[in-house]
């Protein structure tokens, strides 16, 4: 089974850019179906297609960027664009004589705005979609409406419409298989647990020596390793560079080179006037699940009866979810964190506008109200610009804990 077989929900974003916007930039991590999306699109609309995994055209592109660009047809897809920086400024050039929208699409595996000789060239002339592994919507084909319930604080009738049930350890098999259409197509555990191996052999061996000089390429799978097992902790380079006998600055260069390449992301905290005592760390997330479960060595049935474990991917797992749904909404939304120095937190703050939201995750099936204190404290805080507070629990019902505060199902994500 390949990603061919699922809907991107991102497509439309793809093509509506392509209207107006000379270049579109899909990004986000090696196997995630940047190329399947950008080459069905294409196939549509009519796009020559040129990939820099091609050894003859990365070497064309390198010895002379100029003319490389100028003997392109109109419309033209270049896949794994970070392979040849060098394009940038032809590109750019290029746009400057022709500003006709859609004339590329280009696709990367690394963060071109982390990289910052490549941010500003194609400013103004640039559109950026990141694409994430699939979606639990796009794997289930069903529409998502959980940020409308969320923003309207509205988990009535209409959030009532599908039946939610209990997961079980069926949760921890949802978990261990993530996102990677590649992967979750393979029949067993153990088949993907290869897979996600041979995956990462191909990432330091290639990806990230187009974009970083790295000594010690050795230590990056076990430096990884650690940071799955940190997975929704708060970030401390200090506890990831205490195994290796490499400095703490060295170690934090290589953790944003797995960064930009989309294997880990910091989710920062939230700041407020209104509350004093906050902890002012980010925290950081494997961008997904099934990659950090191979990566810390655990199966599904291993996983489930490892509960600290298990909360800790399942809290990732869902801030996962969350963003790629986010990708989708109408409206921008900005994800946080909220921790003080009393321990009081909110796993996910997410903000639409003026507009404050708030996640809790349980693992459990049964939720109470201690597990709104940090929501409640969040609420008193923000007054008026709160929307709703959620805390995800593995239930069957959508129950009110209060005004604009509810236990909602995990199956409403599934």
């Amino acid at each position: 089974m390949n990603d061919t077989l699922y809907p991107r929900y991102s497509e439309s974003l793809l093509r509506e850019a392509l209207q107006d916007t000379p270049v579109v930039l899909v990004h986000g991590s090696r196997q995630c179906g940047k190329t399947t999306l950008a080459r069905n699109v294409g196939q549509d609309l009519g796009y020559h297609y040129i990939t820099f995994d091609d050894t003859n055209q990365l070497q064309a592109a390198k010895t002379d960027p100029v003319g490389f660009i100028r003997s392109l047809p109109d419309k033209t897809i270049l896949d794994e664009i970070q392979r040849t920086p060098e394009l940038f400024t032809a590109i750019k050039a290029s746009v400057d004589r022709n500003r006709q929208p859609g004339r590329f699409i280009l696709t990367g595996s690394a963060n071109i705005l982390l990289l910052p000789q490549l941010a500003d060239s194609l400013a103004g002339r640039m559109e950026i979609i990141r694409l994430r592994p699939l979606a639990q919507a796009e794997i289930r084909g069903y529409q998502p409406q959980f940020f409308q319930h969320l923003f309207s604080a509205d988990f009535g009738k209409a959030a009532n419409q599908r039946t939610y049930q209990h997961l079980g350890e069926s949760l921890s098999g949802l978990i261990c298989a993530g996102g990677y259409p590649s992967a979750i197509g393979r029949t067993s555990s153990k088949r993907r647990s290869i897979w996600h191996r041979d995956y990462l052999t191909t990432i330091i061996q290639r990806d990230i020596q187009d974009i970083a000089s790295i000594r010690h390429l050795d230590i990056l799978p076990k430096l990884l390793a650690l940071a799955a097992s940190q997975t929704a902790r708060l970030f401390n380079a200090t506890d990831l560079a205490s195994p290796f006998s490499i400095s703490r600055p060295t170690i934090k260069e290589y953790l944003t080179v797995l960064e930009q390449i989309f294997l880990i992301e910091q989710l920062q905290p939230w700041h407020s006037n209104r509350l004093s005592r906050l902890i002012k760390t980010p925290k950081m997330h494997i961008t997904d699940t099934g990659l950090a479960s191979a990566l810390v060595g655990v199966n599904s049935q291993a996983l489930w009866q490892d509960k600290a474990l298990l909360g800790q991917l399942l809290e990732t797992f869902i801030y996962q979810e969350l963003r790629k749904l986010a990708d989708w909404h109408d409206e921008q939304l900005s994800f946080y964190h909220f921790r003080n120095k009393d321990k009081v937190e909110v796993d996910i703050l997410i903000e639409q506008g003026r507009k404050l939201a708030g996640i809790e995750i349980k693992a459990s099936a049964t939720v109470t109200s201690s597990d709104f204190k940090g929501l409640k404290k969040l609420k008193e805080a923000v007054e008026d610009r709160f929307a709703a507070g959620v805390v995800f629990y593995d239930g069957e019902s959508i129950l009110p804990f209060g005004q604009r505060l509810f236990a909602v199902p995990i199956s409403v994500l599934i």
